[in-house]
């Protein structure tokens, strides 16, 4: 069988007859061999392959329902079977040249999960499922396609083509759906970590005080770590706060706190108020709300010297779009010849799609706004157009690919601590791939960056920035 394609010496072992058995152990050594089978497809005339343990059906589909606000690749929503799934356009996604679309015309789809996420994409052609060897499958090069390297797990020749694998979970980015025990397993090792661990010691004299008060002063500790982990995982329960490394320091000052007010046996979070009142001291500065002139001219300090023609932000966790106005007049002041892009995004769809629209109270516009606002025939202050041109309002979670360019400013404030440990890590990573060399990074005021992301802490007036080493 020397020089014989798999498919030629599969076709032949098939042709079992009585006289020649040794025939079948052939088909199952070639069926062996087959152990990773994906399904091929083309874009751009090129052709690659996906898993097809993450391809769940393939199907043709059309005219689907237009999200506001959303990042370019999103097509919009479909109804599949009665579950709201989002359509995304890989050729968009890679950047690749798109025909005029016809939305009369029906679309070729993949359907996808990736961890408990179901997502359609949209490709050119699609061809067959495909069996090969795994130990066939090379290492991906940037020769191979006209996509991020990073997105491709490897390539693979069968039946005469060459095939790109593309690794759909860095592309999705999936970080959703984590089991809640990962969570839980946090907590608990940090509190094993933190745990006073009782030391071998001489026998005490009988009376003897210390040995009287050793007992008390153990349970006293034991009872705090324990009430401790109980509120991390009431947090996470009812404000989907992770408590990691980011902000474990200030959870565990927080707690002393806490507990002078509320005294000992009260320091449980029994409801979304209890866990509101206990995170009410974390957020930062004017969060959530317009910024004061103080707050304003400390931002200001921090942003560094910028002679580009174009200055670009990253805001994730935009909210109603205060945050995202309020510093785009401080860019404007630092930067006045630049042409600014602030990316703005948010996974509240009601938030983002109100933001363009936004009005300033006329308490609010008297102050340092004054020189970004217009004023309206109605009496409403509005932003100038150069301000609302500056910013671009998206439907989009940080956790999932984030096809921006080079950054020279990521303001994500009290964003990190809203997302699992692992959703904070690959969002760090993200931060870390995008962020210019001589970009800054502004966290919430109680946020740190742990020691092992590569980026330097500096404190410049009464806040502090991050950049790369």
């Amino acid at each position: 069988m020397e020089g014989k394609t798999i498919q030629e010496r599969l076709k032949s072992a098939l042709m079992v007859t009585d006289e020649n058995p040794a025939d079948t152990r052939e088909v199952k050594d070639v069926i062996a061999v087959i152990d990773f089978r994906m399904v091929g497809f083309s874009l751009s005339g090129k052709d690659y392959g996906i898993d097809i343990m993450n391809v769940k059906e393939i199907a043709k589909a059309g005219q689907f329902t237009y999200v506001p606000n959303t990042l370019p690749f999103v097509l919009g929503v479909y109804n599949l079977r009665g579950d709201i799934i989002p359509i995304l356009d890989l050729r968009l996604f890679f950047n690749i040249p798109v025909p005029e679309r016809n939305d009369n015309k029906l679309q070729n789809l993949l359907i996808l999960t990736v961890g408990e996420q179901t997502f359609g994409v949209v490709v050119d052609k699609i061809d067959k499922v495909v069996g090969v060897q795994k130990n066939k499958i090379q290492p991906p090069h940037p020769l191979f396609g006209d996509i991020n390297i990073k997105y491709i797990s490897g390539v693979v020749e069968a039946d005469k083509h060459l095939y790109i694998l593309l690794d759909i979970a860095k592309i999705f980015n999936s970080r959703v759906g984590e089991d809640e025990k990962e969570h839980v397993s946090y907590a608990k090792q940090t509190f094993q970590q933190n745990a006073v661990v009782e030391q071998p010691s001489r026998p005490k004299q009988k009376g003897s005080q210390k040995a009287v008060q050793s007992a008390p002063a153990k349970a006293d500790t034991n009872t705090a770590a324990q009430d401790l982990r109980f509120i991390i995982e009431s947090l996470k329960t009812y404000r989907k706060f992770s408590v990691t490394s980011l902000n474990m320091q200030w959870v565990q000052s927080r707690y002393e706190s806490w507990l002078a007010e509320r005294g000992k046996g009260n320091t449980q979070l029994q409801n979304e108020g209890d866990a509101d009142a206990f995170l009410r001291p974390f957020w930062s500065q004017c969060s959530g709300r317009w910024w004061t002139q103080e707050y304003a001219d400390a931002v200001y300090k921090l942003l560094p010297d910028n002679a580009a023609k174009q200055v670009f932000v990253w805001n994730p966790g935009c909210g109603k779009g205060m945050e995202s106005y309020s510093l785009a007049c401080i860019l404007r002041k630092k930067y006045p010849s630049a042409r600014l892009r602030i990316y703005a995004q948010d996974v509240d769809l009601l938030n983002v799609s109100n933001a363009p629209l936004l009005t300033v109270p006329a308490d609010v516009a008297l102050g340092w706004y004054a020189p970004f606002l217009t004023k309206k025939v109605n009496g409403e202050y509005v932003f100038t157009q150069d301000i609302k041109d500056s910013i671009m309002f998206e439907y989009h979670d940080c956790q999932h690919t984030n096809a921006l360019p080079a950054i020279d400013l990521i303001f994500a404030r009290d964003v990190l601590s809203l997302l699992s440990q692992s959703g904070q890590e690959a969002v760090i990573a993200d931060f870390d791939e995008k962020l210019k060399g001589n970009g800054i990074v502004i966290l919430g005021e109680h946020e740190v960056l742990p020691s092992t992301a590569r980026f330097t802490e500096k404190t410049i007036g009464t806040l502090k920035v991050y950049t790369k080493k």
